[in-house]
């Protein structure tokens, strides 16, 4: 009897392992998908909706405490470097778009202009 019980605990046992190598196998194609997925939907984004940076960046200098620049100054820096941002992010967004078949991380940081508003952004993609 000792004997069959562990016969049935060995087959048993393999079920479980071979089904859980098939679950990390099917989520890592699903997750090179997903990567692939949002940075196409990154990509048209970012290219679409790029030009928020110049409110977003207005805003940012604005609410900075260590500008020497206050009122119009900040205007104007925050409008200059918004369209620093604009040209970077377009940019990264098109980047994004013809590279979306590689399942890598998008090449901006917030991946939408949207998402985080009151933090600066990082561009990686150059």
């Amino acid at each position: 009897m000792h004997v069959i019980s562990r016969q049935a605990f060995i087959i048993i046992s393999s079920f479980l392992i071979s089904s859980i190598a098939m679950a990390e196998i099917e989520t890592t194609e699903s997750s090179q998908f997903d990567k692939s997925r949002t940075k196409l939907i990154s990509g048209l984004a970012n290219i679409a909706t790029g030009w928020m940076e110049f409110p977003k960046n207005i805003n940012i200098v604005g609410q900075q405490e260590n500008t020497p620049a206050s009122g119009m100054a900040a205007f104007g820096l925050g409008v200059l470097q918004g369209g620093w941002y604009t040209i970077n992010r377009t940019g990264c967004g098109a980047l994004d778009l013809l590279t979306f078949m590689f399942p890598t991380k998008p090449s901006v940081d917030p991946v939408f202009v949207w998402d985080d508003f009151l933090r600066e952004s990082k561009f990686m993609g150059y």
